[in-house]
């Protein structure tokens, strides 16, 4: 019987395609096969070994929840991750995703650009049902729902943003605003909105907009969220080798939070008020959590990421262009 003993595993989430961690002792590496690392019941596949850890992908078809995680058979602690499963498929995210207040999740199909799409937005129900809700956005960026819960969603074909009626359909409520990507309401009803050309417009509840704040310009999208400070973060990827996470004061002053992402995507405060940002960078892609001072902390693996959303209600969604994954906000918190 193998002596290997697992004493942690990191990070505590993950999706299918993430990359976990095992840390431990004496795990069986020097012989011609190495060890059996099982995530649930399935077998997982190993890209790093060393006597004391393990780095494994977890395999798709997991059921979900908290499953387990064996090496060989090994002693130890009782090793646990929480595994989130697809909620729903056939998508063309490219930005968070949001829930509105009853739990219901928004996500979008955008298509490429100029691309007029049979339906722009799906509502997904907290049971996973999926319906049409609104149609006719040419290229859907970015979501947000106002003080008063109603949904805007930006055009970054038309530089515009549109807000919704619970019917789905939709009008103009600010126009001319360039690329128009990421957006965030403030609790005032203010609404901020990236153009990723390179500037943050602040659009008062008119749909007035002046332009309040610049930024290196970015080749994917702006993503914005509003911190319990009330300042404005922003990522936007660049083609530098690093990028960084950005904090906007209330009067348009720019400061770097974090300078070391390699793709930043979306991020969000969850009902702690903890920022979580998504990085996309092959090799470290997840979920990180970014305190107050010191180093993000990946809290969820998973490979092609670019949008995250809290329910408000114990439970979280993160996304790839493709697929929404849910999952309990218990492992990230």
């Amino acid at each position: 019987m193998s002596s290997s003993r697992v004493t942690a595993i990191h990070p505590l989430s993950a999706i299918e395609g993430g990359r976990l961690t095992i840390e431990g002792s004496e795990f069986p590496v020097d012989g011609p096969i190495l060890p059996e690392v099982r995530i649930g019941s399935q077998r997982a596949r190993l890209v790093f070994a060393s006597s004391t850890r393990l780095v494994a992908i977890v395999p798709p078809g997991l059921e979900g929840g908290r499953v387990t995680v064996r090496v060989g058979e090994g002693s130890g602690v009782t090793a646990f991750v929480d595994v989130g499963v697809p909620f729903a498929a056939g998508l063309h995210q490219v930005d968070n995703p949001v829930f509105d207040r009853d739990g219901n999740l928004y996500v979008t199909y955008s298509g490429t650009r100029g691309q007029t799409v049979p339906v722009s937005i799906f509502r997904v129900r907290a049971d996973g049902t999926r319906e049409t809700f609104s149609s006719g956005i040419v290229n859907p960026t970015s979501m947000a729902f106002d003080p008063q819960g109603r949904l805007h969603v930006s055009s970054r074909f038309e530089g515009t943003v549109y807000r919704v009626a619970a019917d789905g359909s939709a009008e103009p409520f600010a126009t001319d605003l360039g690329v128009a990507c990421g957006l965030t309401f403030a609790p005032d009803g203010t609404l901020y909105v990236g153009d990723r050309s390179g500037t943050i417009f602040r659009v008062d509840r008119d749909g007035r907009a002046v332009m309040f704040a610049t930024l290196p310009p970015s080749v994917a999208a702006f993503h914005l969220a509003i911190g319990p400070d009330l300042a404005l973060y922003v990522t936007g990827p660049t083609l530098a080798s690093y990028d960084s996470l950005y904090r906007v004061d209330a009067d348009g002053t720019v400061t770097t939070r974090y300078a070391a992402f390699g793709r930043p995507q979306g991020l969000a405060f969850d009902g702690r008020g903890s920022l979580h940002v998504v990085e996309a960078l092959a090799g470290s892609s997840g979920l990180y959590r970014v305190p107050p001072e010191g180093e993000p902390e990946m809290v969820l693996a998973g490979p092609g990421l670019v949008g995250v959303a809290f329910d408000g209600r114990g439970g979280l969604v993160v996304t790839s262009n493709e697929t929404a994954y849910r999952l309990t906000a218990a492992g990230v918190s």
